[in-house]
C-alpha cells in the first residue's frame, strides 16, 4: 500500500474517531449502532442462529457498519434533511398535511380541543369527560372500583368468551392495595415456574353506569337513559360503574404514535367520523360548498390517529357514554337548539319533536377555570364555573372553516338511516333533522382534541438534556442504567427512537408498517407491535382481534400483516403493503395474537399500574418482570444483577418531565371532579333511588400555568 493512501486512511480514521467520541450526535450514532449489532447477534443466538460464526470478527463488522452508516447517514444528512435530531425537543410533532383545509385558526382550535377535553358535560352522564380518565400524568392514579375481571377472553378459536369472575377483591367496588400486586405472583420474582397465584382481572378506569340511551334533552348536560340491569358491574344488584377492559395509557407523547390505543384501532387516517379510517366506507360528513347548497364527503387526514382515538371514548358504552348514543346527540347539547324531542323504545333514536330553542351549554359550565390557565385563563369567570363569553358553537365557528358548519340547510335522517337535506324541519316523527355543525360534530371534536394533545409533548427530561449534550443530566447510576437499557436489558428492541417507541410515526416511516422480525424465523410483525408475554393472548388477543365493520360479527384484522396475507392491505388502508424480504405468504404463521402497541417511557414512574392490563404496580415489578423473560415465555431472560435492576430504574426515572410531575404548562388544567368509586365497599353500596349505586367524587383542583404540587401517584 503506497505512503497516500496509508495518510488518507489514518486522517480518514481520526477523524471518523473525534466525531464519534467528541461530539453528542458521534456519541449516540456510535452507541446506537453497536447496541443495535449487540442486539441483533444476541436475539440472533437466542433465535438458534449463531450470528457470530460470521467469517469476521464482531470489531470489524462493528467498525465496518459504523463506517458505512456515519459516510452514507451524514451524506444523506447533509444533503435532504439537515442535522438529525438529538432529542425529543428536536423532533417535529406529526401533523396532517391537509389540515389547513378544515382549520382556520389552530390557536383556537387548540383553546377548543382542552375544553371539549376536561368538560365533564360532554359525557352521557354529564360528569365524565376525557381527562376523568387522564388527569394525572395523562393516565388514571385512581384505585377503588378500577378493577374489571377478564371481558376480552377469547376461546383459542377466537370466539367471545368472556369471564365475569372477579379475582382481585372478589367483586366491584373494591379499594385496590400494594399487595394486591402482581397480579401473577410468584415466589421467586426470577423465576416464571414459581407461580403462586394468577389473575386474569385487569386493573384500569371506571366510567359509566350501564345504560341505554334514549335521548337528549338540548342544553342539559346528563343525557336521557334508561338503566339497565349490569350483570357484571353489581354490589348486591346495584350497579356501580363500569371498568375499563385494559389499562389507561397516558395520553402525553401519544401525538408521536403511528396508531393508537393497545391494539392500534386508532387509525392513523382519521375520516371525521369514528376510530376506523379508511377502514369504514361508509364514514362521511357534509360540506356545504355554499349555505345553501350541501354535499356528502369523504375526508382523510394522515397522521391522526389522536383524532381517531378521540371519537372513541364519547360513545363508549363503558367509558363516557350511554349505548346506542352518536355524536349528532353530543352536537345537540352545544350547540344550536331547535331541534325535535321524542323518546320512544330502548335505545332507539326516533325523532324528535320540535320544541322550543333552550339555551346552549356554558363549556365547562361546571368546573372553575385557573385565571392563569395558559390556554383558558383569558376567558375564566374564576371563581365562577365555566368561560365567559363563549358558547361551543362559538367556539367552532372561531377554529373551523365555514365550510364545515355555516348552512341554512339541515340534514334530515329517516328510521332506516337514510340522509337527504331540508330547507326546514318536517314535523314528521320518522325522521331526525340536524344542523351542519352538530352533524359534523366528530370532525370538530376528533381534530380538536388531537390539537390539544399534541401541544402535551414531555420533552423537558434528564434523558434529553443528556442527549443535547449536558453529561451531568444523569446521575452516573441513571447512565449505567442507560446503558442497560441500550444493551443487555434489550428495551431498546421495542422502546426506540427518540419517542422510545417503535410504534411512533418515524418508526413507522423508516421501517414500513409491517416488517420482518430481525431475529430467529423473522416472522412478520405490524411495527411496534409487541407479545411480551404478559398474559396468554387468549386472555385478550389485542392486536389479534378484529374491527367491527363487518356484519358477519367479525370485521377485518386489527393487524395490518394479516390485511396483507389476505390481500385488502390497499383497500383498508390506501396504500401498498411494504415488500418483504423473503416475500409475504399469505398462510405463514404471524404473530399478532396478544400483541400490543409498544407505549412510550417518559414519565413512566409517574403512570402507574403498568402494562395493558395494569398488572405490575412498580418499575421494580417491571423489571423483575422482563427479567424473568416474561409471564408466558415470550422473551429471553436477561440475567440482571441486582444492581443493574436498580440502575435500570434509576434510568427509568430519569425519564420524567418535572413539568408534567407538577402540572405546569402545558400541562395545566381546570378543575375537575372524577367519580371515585362508591360510597361503601365492594359488600355495600347506597342505592340512589334509581337502581344505581351514589358516587364518591373527588375533586382535582384548577391549576395555571405555574403548577402546583401535583396529583400523587397510584397507590402512594
Amino acid at each position: 500500500m503506497g505512503i497516500i493512501p496509508i495518510i488518507s486512511l489514518v486522517v480518514f480514521t481520526t477523524a471518523l474517531s473525534i466525531y464519534l467520541l467528541l461530539t453528542s450526535r458521534g456519541r449516540f450514532l456510535l452507541n446506537s449502532l453497536v447496541t443495535k449489532i449487540k442486539l441483533q447477534g444476541w436475539r440472533l443466538r437466542y433465535g438458534k442462529l449463531n450470528y457470530l460464526r460470521s467469517r469476521f470478527s464482531r470489531t470489524i463488522t462493528i467498525a465496518v457498519i459504523i463506517m458505512a452508516a456515519v459516510i452514507a447517514g451524514n451524506t444523506v444528512s447533509a444533503e435532504v434533511a439537515g442535522p438529525p435530531p438529538v432529542s425529543l425537543r428536536s423532533v417535529s410533532v406529526p401533523e396532517p398535511d391537509n389540515l389547513g383545509d378544515f382549520v382556520k385558526d389552530k390557536t383556537a382550535a387548540i383553546k377548543l380541543g382542552k375544553t371539549l377535553f376536561w368538560d365533564m358535560q360532554v359525557g352521557s352522564d354529564g360528569k365524565t369527560s376525557c381527562a376523568s380518565c387522564h388527569f394525572h400524568a395523562g393516565a388514571d392514579n385512581r384505585s377503588k372500583n378500577q378493577i374489571a375481571p377478564g371481558l376480552l377472553r377469547v376461546n383459542p378459536n377466537g370466539t367471545e368468551n368472556p369471564d365475569t369472575v372477579f379475582n382481585v377483591g372478589g367483586l366491584p367496588n373494591y379499594q385496590l392495595k400494594l399487595e394486591d400486586f402482581p397480579f401473577h405472583k410468584l415466589s421467586n420474582p426470577n423465576d416464571p415456574t414459581t407461580v403462586v397465584s394468577d389473575s386474569n382481572d385487569v386493573s384500569s378506569s371506571q366510567g359509566i353506569f350501564n345504560t341505554k340511551f334514549v335521548d337528549v334533552t338540548p342544553g342539559n348536560a346528563e343525557d336521557q337513559v334508561t338503566n339497565e340491569p349490569d350483570p357484571v358491574f353489581n354490589v348486591g344488584g346495584i350497579n356501580v360503574r363500569r371498568v375499563e377492559p385494559r389499562n389507561t395509557p397516558t395520553v402525553i407523547n401519544a401525538a408521536f404514535n403511528f396508531r393508537n390505543f393497545w391494539d392500534g384501532r386508532a387509525q392513523n387516517v382519521f375520516n371525521g367520523v369514528n376510530p376506523f379510517g379508511l377502514r369504514d366506507p361508509n364514514a362521511a360528513v357534509v360540506k356545504a360548498a355554499t349555505p345553501n347548497n350541501l354535499e356528502f364527503v369523504k375526508v382523510s387526514l394522515k397522521n391522526s390517529s389522536l383524532a381517531s382515538q378521540a371519537v372513541g371514548p364519547p360513545l363508549s358504552s363503558f367509558e363516557s357514554s350511554a349505548d346506542g348514543r352518536t355524536f349528532q346527540e353530543i352536537g345537540d347539547k352545544f350547540g344550536r337548539i331547535d331541534r325535535r324531542s321524542l323518546s320512544v323504545g330502548k335505545g332507539k333514536k326516533l325523532p324528535r319533536k320540535l320544541a322550543k330553542k333552550l339555551l346552549p351549554l356554558r363549556p365547562l359550565g361546571k368546573q372553575v377555570v385557573h385565571p392563569q390557565d395558559s390556554v383558558l385563563g383569558q376567558d375564566s369567570r374564576s371563581p365562577k364555573p365555566g368561560l365567559k363569553d363563549r358558547t361551543y358553537t362559538q367556539m367552532i365557528q372561531d377554529a373551523f372553516k365555514s365550510e364545515w358548519w355555516k348552512s341554512n340547510r339541515l340534514i334530515q335522517v329517516d328510521s332506516e338511516g337514510r340522509r337527504t337535506f331540508v330547507k326546514k324541519p318536517d314535523r314528521s316523527l320518522e325522521t331526525n333533522e340536524y344542523t351542519l355543525l352538530e352533524y359534523n360534530f366528530s370532525l370538530f371534536f376528533g381534530l380538536a382534541i388531537q390539537l390539544y394533545e399534541s401541544t402535551l409533548i414531555a420533552s423537558d427530561t434528564p434523558y434529553d438534556r443528556f442527549l443535547e449534550g449536558n453529561t451531568s443530566a444523569l446521575t452516573p447510576q441513571q447512565q449505567r442504567g442507560k446503558g442497560l437499557f441500550e444493551g443487555k436489558a434489550l428495551c431498546i428492541g421495542c422502546h426506540s427512537g427518540l419517542e422510545l417507541t417503535a410504534a411512533s410515526v418515524s418508526s413507522v416511516a423508516k421501517d414500513g408498517r409491517i416488517k420482518r422480525a430481525p431475529f430467529g424465523p423473522r416472522s412478520p410483525e405490524d411495527t411496534g407491535f409487541f407479545n411480551i408475554g404478559v398474559r396468554p393472548p387468549t386472555d385478550d388477543p389485542g392486536l389479534g382481534g378484529h374491527d367491527p365493520l363487518q356484519g358477519n360479527g367479525q370485521g377485518n384484522p386489527l393487524s395490518e400483516v394479516r390485511l396483507a396475507q389476505l390481500g385488502k392491505f390497499q383497500l383498508l388502508l390506501g396504500e401498498n403493503p411494504p415488500i418483504l424480504t423473503p416475500p409475504l405468504n399469505s398462510s405463514e404463521t404471524v404473530f399478532v395474537d396478544g400483541a400490543f402497541k409498544a407505549p412510550g417511557l417518559r414519565n413512566v414512574e409517574l403512570t402507574a399500574p403498568y402494562f395493558h392490563n395494569g398488572g405490575q404496580v412498580t418499575l421494580e415489578q417491571v423489571i423483575d418482570f422482563y427479567n424473568r423473560g416474561g409471564d408466558f415465555g415470550a422473551l429471553p431472560p436477561l440475567n440482571l444483577s441486582p444492581e443493574e435492576k436498580q440502575e435500570l430504574v434509576a434510568f427509568l426515572k430519569g425519564l420524567t418531565d418535572e413539568r408534567v410531575r407538577y402540572q405546569k404548562a402545558p400541562f395545566d388544567h381546570p378543575q375537575l371532579f372524577v367519580p371515585n368509586g362508591h360510597p361503601g365497599n365492594f359488600n355495600y353500596v347506597v342505592n340512589d333511588g334509581t337502581g344505581k349505586a351514589t358516587d364518591s367524587l373527588l375533586e382535582i383542583p384548577p391549576v395555571g400555568k405555574n403548577g402546583d404540587i401535583g396529583t400523587p401517584n397510584f397507590l402512594n
